[in-house]
């Protein structure tokens, strides 16, 4: 039966008279835990926020009417050429209205699933913004406001203002950054707007709305859903387009195929949308995870050189302990054990200097134009990340551990006392 308080103290007089090198193992432990928590929080961090800049916006699923050429052309109706093959040249795009048909009961089926979080109506036109005899050419969306702040985080993207400011003002417009600027803009101002019909109407500014992403500033607006439909002269069920948000993300290809066949509409999934987006980030991600698997692994290198090296020097008392009754599972077990606290010291450690890192970046300030509403560097403290730093401290210094230990079991006292 192995004598485990025996094992544990010889282990400990070990380390204790090499102290130095305990402190080198433990401190490679450390600094790789440590490393790898602060970098792992810090890189998933950031790649949320980036994500979130994108995704925050984009529906789980868009409903629309898409502009398309006709699928039959005058020459498939005439009888005589069925069997013969046609090639049609310039096939123009059939007018086609961008009004949703029956939007209204569309919505009240959708928000009945139990997939869906919720299904809200928009409707997308194409306006000017006049200043004078200056014409800047952008995008006007009605919305209801509330639903889009509830569901899509519109108020993250509100730089001056409140999304409840534009709900209560039917001649409001939430105007983007980049427009703003351009033309001197700021709240309580007055804006004029043109419709491509070219009739003009003026809208006071509630809010700025600025998404970090300039080229969108640069045009887009929002409005009340129903002002847009008093400017464009439609009625009350006028609706160019659904967002759809759902629970879980996963369902968002299989439901947007279905909603393209039962309805006969255009269905664009959020996966499909952000298709190279989604490429980039799991790029990024591998890249954070290949590099701090790799500080992890360098520092079960260094623990395993410290006790291979640590064992030649014992060599004498190896051979002692082995002549005083000692097996070679409890040589080895001895080993183990100094391995096993090097890394639980070291791990722990690590942790809370990776910790105490990861809480000091989330403390630095980070301003610029693109993100207003991030203050400081984005830190994500998954708890998730310290236990697998903390085990693969673990298990590296078992492997480190193992195999020099190994060779302590199998050294020969007798060869040793002899040869000294």
């Amino acid at each position: 039966m192995v004598n485990w308080s025996v094992i544990l103290n010889i282990a400990k007089t070990h380390l204790l008279t090499k102290i130095k090198q305990t402190a080198t193992a433990a401190l490679g432990v450390t600094f790789g835990i440590g490393a790898y928590i602060t970098l792992v929080c810090f890189m998933t961090g950031l790649n949320a926020m980036l994500d979130d800049l994108i995704l925050n916006q984009t529906p789980h699923i868009h409903i629309y009417n898409e502009i398309e050429p006709s699928k039959n052309q005058p020459i498939t109706l005439y009888d005589e050429l069925k069997t013969s093959f046609n090639v049609v040249h310039s096939v123009k795009p059939k007018l086609s209205q961008k009004k949703i048909h029956n939007a209204l009961p569309i919505m009240d089926y959708l928000n009945e699933d139990n997939k869906v979080k919720g299904a809200i109506p928009q409707i997308k036109t194409q306006i000017f913004y006049l200043a004078g005899s200056i014409e800047l050419g952008g995008n006007l969306t009605g919305i209801h406001v509330l639903d889009e702040a509830r569901l899509f985080n519109l108020k993250d993207y509100i730089v001056k203002g409140s999304p409840k400011a534009l709900h209560n003002n039917d001649n409001g417009i939430l105007i983007g950054a980049g427009i703003a600027k351009k033309m001197s803009l700021d709240i309580d101002d007055s804006v004029q707007i043109s419709t491509i019909k070219g009739d003009v109407f003026p809208l006071k500014i509630v809010g700025i709305y600025q998404s970090g992403i300039a080229d969108i500033d640069a045009i887009q607006s929002f409005a009340n859903l129903k002002t847009v439909q008093r400017i464009l002269g439609e009625a009350e069920n006028y609706i160019t387009d659904i967002n759809v948000k759902l629970h879980d993300i996963e369902q968002a290809i299989p439901l947007s195929k279905k909603i393209e066949q039962q309805f006969n509409l255009t269905a664009i999934d959020i996966k499909t949308a952000n298709a190279q987006f989604e490429t980039g980030t799991t790029i990024r991600n591998l890249i954070t995870y290949a590099v701090s698997i790799t500080l992890l692994i360098v520092a079960g290198f260094g623990i395993y050189n410290i006790l291979n090296m640590l064992i030649y020097e014992k060599m004498n008392d190896i051979a002692i302990l082995k002549a005083t009754g000692f097996s070679g599972k409890d040589v080895q077990l001895i080993f183990m054990s100094q391995a096993m606290i090097i890394g639980f010291v070291g791990g722990v450690l690590g942790l809370l200097i990776g910790f105490g890192l990861a809480n000091l970046i989330d403390t630095i300030p980070f301003e610029t134009e693109a993100l207003p509403t991030v203050e400081t560097y984005p830190v994500n403290l998954n708890p998730l990340f310290f236990i697998i730093g903390f085990s693969f401290a673990m298990l590296s210094t078992f492997l480190a551990g193992y195999l020099p230990s190994r060779k302590a079991r199998k050294i020969d006292p007798v060869r040793i006392i002899r040869g000294q």
